[in-house]
């Protein structure tokens, strides 16, 4: 069964993440049972959730549900079997050289999926994704043939690559796209109303090499499930708390500039958000973080999950689309992860230099990094 137009992430809810207020594990279980119930049909999970324990507790919620009845995606990428975390970094990449070598990274990719398998509860998943691979990952030849053979023992259908944690990576899809794009069937991006940059920069890439994409934060930290105001207050380590001073303010303002499109239609701004996406050339698919926030005016994760279910089939017009992407223009937001042109110096797990692969890539799609990559509000030194 292929990824269906809205999903479900086991980062939801806060559990294994940090943001909002974390439910308890019988709430976690039962409000992806909801999920399913309500006519949601793919559902997400890394490995590196808990170590393990998110798959685990996707595999007992769906445990009696007919396989056949909804898509699994897993992501493997972060290797907490061997590696050492590293603080708020996290685990290492399994690619990291200190780990193994290239001639080693088949048997972990085996490994790693058929230990997260066994904790999901199946023998197989619809989609297995890269999960936030760092450069090795995008370009090197031993990584995609150990995923091909995920695919050559029917341990997985599909294939796919999920960038990440944080925004940015474009040159780097890109330059997986052209590389291993037969191989690939899925990619996900960050995309959403208020962030339209820079992930509308790859969908010209995703839509020759025919590979679809699954977009992940539709909700924008939450601001589209309408309980994220002005003065909001975050846990003390809710990750959005590290988000740059005033983007509340900023994306309620802008929100409130377009929320007229979603009135008229009738939609909510959850519904709104997720069908701009799917608007978009190779978008198919949806999965929105839905967060339980804290404090008496929060709207319960249940009533969240039954707006998603909730989505109608039809699509925004492209001058509603293009209306709101002016509105919601973010480029130069943000220092991006992956390829940029401002680093310097050896490659860390989430950033490196533009290599003459990245640039050459840049070139072909028409990408200035210099104007289309660059960190546009830093300080002036």
């Amino acid at each position: 069964m292929d990824l269906t137009r809205t999903a479900y992430g086991t980062w939801n809810g806060g559990r294994f993440m940090h943001f909002g207020e974390p439910i308890s594990d019988e709430r976690f279980i039962d409000v992806i049972r909801l999920a399913y119930e309500k006519g949601i049909r793919t559902f997400m999970t890394s490995d590196v959730y808990g170590n393990g324990a998110a798959d685990s507790m996707l595999g007992t919620a769906l445990k009696g549900v007919a396989r056949d009845s909804y898509s699994l995606v897993g992501m493997i990428g972060h290797d907490f079997y061997k590696g050492e975390r590293v603080g708020s970094k996290g685990f290492p990449r399994f690619t990291d050289s200190a780990l193994r070598t290239p001639r080693e990274y088949a048997e972990y990719i085996e490994m790693a999926t058929e230990k997260e398998l066994e904790r999901c509860g199946t023998d197989h998943f619809d989609c297995l994704m890269l999960h936030n691979p760092d450069y090795t990952g995008y370009s090197s030849d031993a990584v995609w043939k150990g995923m091909e053979r995920m695919k050559e023992q029917k341990l997985a259908q599909r294939l796919g690559v999920a960038p990440g944690p944080a925004n940015g990576f474009s040159l780097d899809l890109l330059l997986c796209l052209e590389r291993f794009g037969p191989l690939l069937d899925w990619a996900m991006v960050i995309l959403n109303p208020l962030e339209p940059w820079p992930g509308r920069l790859c969908l010209e890439g995703a839509r020759e090499a025919g590979v679809k994409l699954i977009t992940r934060v539709v909700d924008h930290g939450g601001l589209f499930h309408g309980d994220v105001k002005p003065g909001h207050e975050f846990a003390k380590y809710d990750h959005r708390s590290y988000r740059p001073a005033g983007w509340v303010e900023s994306g309620n303002s802008k929100i409130e500039q377009f929320s007229h499109i979603a009135r008229k239609h009738g939609l909510s701004l959850l519904q709104f958000a997720c069908l701009w996406n799917l608007a978009h050339q190779q978008v198919e698919s949806v999965v929105p973080t839905l967060i339980q926030e804290i404090g008496a005016g929060a709207r319960s994760i249940e009533s969240k999950v039954e707006d998603l279910a909730g989505l109608p089939d039809w699509s925004l017009s492209q001058e509603e689309v293009e209306e709101v992407a002016s509105i919601g223009n973010n480029k130069g937001c943000m220092d991006l992860k992956g390829g940029n042109p401002s680093h310097e110096g050896d490659a860390l797990p989430d950033r490196w230099e533009l290599n003459a692969d990245l640039k050459a890539v840049a070139n072909r799609w028409s990408i200035d990094p210099a104007c289309d990559l660059a960190y546009a509000h830093a300080p002036v030194a």
